[in-house]
């Protein structure tokens, strides 16, 4: 018997699996959050399958190393990067990725669990939305909006409200399978 999956997820392994094992499960580890915080930075403007099929190399150029390695990265290394055509060639985006860090780092810096300062938003606990069907699901939320405002002030990049209920729903503060879906 076939799995039920949310409507919005095609017949595509990468996929299937991004659904299968990550979207709204619940993330506490800050690396894993800041991983995905950037790439849904990255989407804008874009589809997700387009960030997920070049999420290794994402991971080669940054996300392999620590947060305060990623801070330090110049930018002529950023502009260098545009080269390579397996990333989003986009150098406002490369560079939010670097000053993200360094703002992740900065708010570190005065004491912050940032895996606690992002679940925050949520009360330290998944919202679990009633999704019949995929085009219920919001763009964004008080919640979203809320917590965009809080990274802006500190300095994040490309986290607009849109994009940060994108990674509530990608890192599990927010469960929006929807109600048919194998997964919820």
């Amino acid at each position: 018997m076939t799995a039920q999956r949310c409507g919005w997820c095609s017949s595509d392994p990468l996929y299937m699996s991004y659904h299968d094992q990550e979207w709204g499960k619940p993330e506490h580890d800050e690396a894993r959050l800041f991983e995905m915080l950037c790439l849904e930075g990255q989407q804008a403007g874009l589809s997700w399958i387009t960030v997920l099929k070049k999420r290794e190399a994402y991971r080669q150029h940054f996300f392999q190393y620590p947060v305060a390695q990623i801070a330090q990265l110049t930018d002529e290394q950023l502009e260098y990067k545009l080269n390579d055509t397996s990333l989003i060639r986009h150098i406002g985006k490369l560079k939010a990725i670097r000053d993200n860090a360094i703002a992740w780092q900065k708010l570190k810096s005065q004491g912050h669990n940032m895996s606690q300062w992002l679940w925050e938003t949520v009360q330290q606990q998944t919202i679990r939305n009633d999704v019949a069907d995929y085009r219920q699901a919001p763009a964004q939320t008080e919640h979203s909006l809320q917590l965009s405002k809080r990274l802006k002030k500190n300095g994040f990049k490309f986290v607009g409200p849109t994009t940060c209920y994108a990674f509530m729903q990608a890192v599990g503060m927010v469960n929006d399978h929807e109600n048919h879906c194998d997964f919820r």
